[in-house]
């Protein structure tokens, strides 16, 4: 008999009963196949016929996703939904275990569905081959039982919160950045939601993406598993799940950490008086890519990839600025620019060396750093500078499509 899981808030203790009822029964080949966790006494039978009548959506196919749905195929969750828009990049094989080389162009919902079905015929799989978005969350977290949170961005991530919160579904969250990661589980019914450890997103470009800062690719899988053991302890009703709790990991120093999160009473979402009753009209303003002073400054002070080649071609005169990080600059560049970080222009540093009587052009990987980095010049005083949209991928699109993207 699968033992009920029981947590400590700190001021009471809460039971928490399994999240569903077990299905009737286990076939022979089920009870082959499952084995090793039947002969365990707090899964045993009971245990897996819970996660075999249990509905799990995985929102994303790509980092966290790929291990995340692996092992909860393998451990014989009936039915999984996949929801992810994207397709598979070559970039994405070096932490997406989930795809492979021939499936470079494919959409990542389908090749993951493929890779699920591989491992474990008996699971039911739905591809949601969809953007997850304020009109279609609702509909799809209400086909669920539990949503693992796999997605990579913060405007995603309050809505994933929010939807469970108003839908009253449990999520278990991750997240990871190049060596470090953290995961929990977040049920506004018997703890904090995730409004409650962040209130609010981070400035914009104060917290660098994957794409930007890069991530080791099996940190992957280290916060994935936490996600599905998670999972399983929610399903099942065993052990203790991280509500209410924090775990941090530091893969470089091999150590993991665990913080109490309690919920807060002022919370906008799940507090006593909560002032958002309602999923936001726009998550992407909510979290703001970009801040609107970098917005301002694009306007009328952005070039093409294109045109920066002609200015180079015909000899405008001009000084280049990269304003990535070293590490990505060793690794592709716009001949002729010259590496000065983001940082060292937000906080002033390098203004000194900046040139008062050349036209000053800034580019990054995609646009939204230099966007920044531009605001900032101008604000300093810098008023021809321009950036160049799109970065060096659009160089490597519209100009050189030998160098390498990434």
């Amino acid at each position: 008999m699968a033992r009920h899981t029981t947590i400590d808030s700190g001021e009471f203790t809460v039971s928490l009963p399994p999240l569903v009822e077990p299905a009737a029964e286990l076939t022979v080949e089920e009870i082959r196949r499952y084995s090793r966790h039947l002969i365990i006494p707090d899964v045993g039978v009971e245990g897996q016929k819970r996660l075999k009548n249990a509905r799990v959506l995985c929102v994303g196919a790509g980092g966290l996703g790929s291990p995340a749905l692996m092992y909860l195929a393998a451990a014989g969750v009936g039915t999984l939904g996949i929801v992810d828009f994207d397709t598979v990049d070559e970039s994405n094989l070096q932490r997406q275990i989930i795809h492979g080389q021939s499936d470079i162009g494919r959409p990542k919902a389908e090749s993951a569905a493929a890779t699920v079905r591989e491992i474990n015929p008996l699971v039911n799989v739905v591809i949601h081959n969809t953007a997850l978005d304020r009109d279609n969350v609702r509909e799809l977290f209400g086909q669920y039982d539990l949503i693992v949170d796999g997605t990579d961005n913060f405007a995603t991530r309050y809505m994933v919160n929010d939807a469970a919160v108003l839908l009253g579904k449990p999520y278990v969250w991750g997240s990871i950045y190049r060596f470090d990661g953290q995961a929990s589980v977040f049920w506004a019914e018997h703890g904090p939601c995730y409004r409650c450890l962040y209130p609010e997103p981070p400035p914009p470009g104060m917290v660098p993406s994957c794409a930007e800062g890069g991530v080791l690719g099996v940190l992957c899988a280290s916060i994935g598993s936490i996600q599905v053991t998670e999972a399983i302890k929610l399903l099942t009703g065993i052990g203790e799940p991280l509500v209410g709790r924090l775990t941090v990991y530091d893969a470089l120093e091999m150590e993991y950490r665990k913080i109490k999160v309690r919920k807060d009473p002022g919370c906008v979402l799940c507090g006593e008086n909560p002032t958002v009753t309602d999923l936001l009209e726009d998550y992407e303003d909510f979290c703001g890519a970009v801040s609107t002073e970098a917005q301002d400054a694009v306007v009328g002070s952005t070039i093409t990839a294109s045109e920066l080649k002609d200015w180079q071609d015909t000899g405008k005169d001009h000084f280049l600025i990269d304003v990535r990080e070293p590490a990505e600059f060793e690794i592709v560049r716009i001949p002729g620019s010259t590496l000065i970080p983001k940082g060292e222009i937000l906080s002033g540093e390098a203004l000194a060396r900046l040139p008062q009587d050349r036209q000053i052009v800034l580019h990054c990987k995609s646009g939204v750093r230099s966007a920044e980095a531009l605001a900032a010049l101008k604000a300093a005083g810098f008023r021809d500078a321009v950036h160049v949209q799109g970065g060096v991928l659009a160089w490597i699109k519209q100009v050189d499509p030998a160098l390498p993207a990434y």
